[in-house]
């Protein structure tokens, strides 16, 4: 584990997303809130912010954080028979918590494709990426937009 100790803590967030295609039978289904398995939006979102708080036990050498925020938002996107899932988590610490924000839209992508396998096993979990983070060193880094407030550079 790399030392931070004498990093000074610093108010940090990171937001990472990523994108789960559902395909045309399980697409309405979400849409409808009609999964069999139950709530998808709410397991999702509860599945993201659990795996944020457990990073560390999931990730080697990451350092165990004091997260003081997770966010977890799902989108649909009718057009391309999707669901946008973005992760925002906020701490002060000697170091990030992008890997945070990522395990919690990896978590949150996983459960969606759990509650969806038994209708169609072709479902795709893609594009799970750092959209921005701030705090640190290198202060605030805006990779793209994101879904709740971020700018694209």
């Amino acid at each position: 584990m790399v030392d931070v100790s004498k990093k000074p803590p610093t108010a940090r967030e990171a937001v990472a997303r990523g994108r789960v295609f559902l395909g045309e039978k399980v697409f309405p289904l979400v849409r409808d809130r009609n999964l069999p398995k139950g709530d998808l939006f709410g397991a999702a979102r509860i599945a993201g912010i659990l795996a944020a708080k457990r990073t560390p036990e999931l990730i080697p050498l990451c350092h165990p954080l004091p997260l003081s925020q997770v966010e977890v938002h799902l989108e649909l996107d009718a057009e391309r028979q999707s669901l946008e899932i973005e992760a925002r988590v906020k701490t002060v610490a000697s170091t990030g918590v992008e890997m945070e924000a990522l395990t919690a839209v990896a978590v949150a992508a996983l459960t969606v494709y759990d509650m969806c396998k038994g209708i169609d096993k072709g479902i795709q979990i893609t594009d799970i990426r750092l959209v921005k983070k701030t705090g640190g060193k290198s202060g605030e880094v805006i990779l793209e937009g994101g879904l709740h407030g971020s700018q694209k550079t």
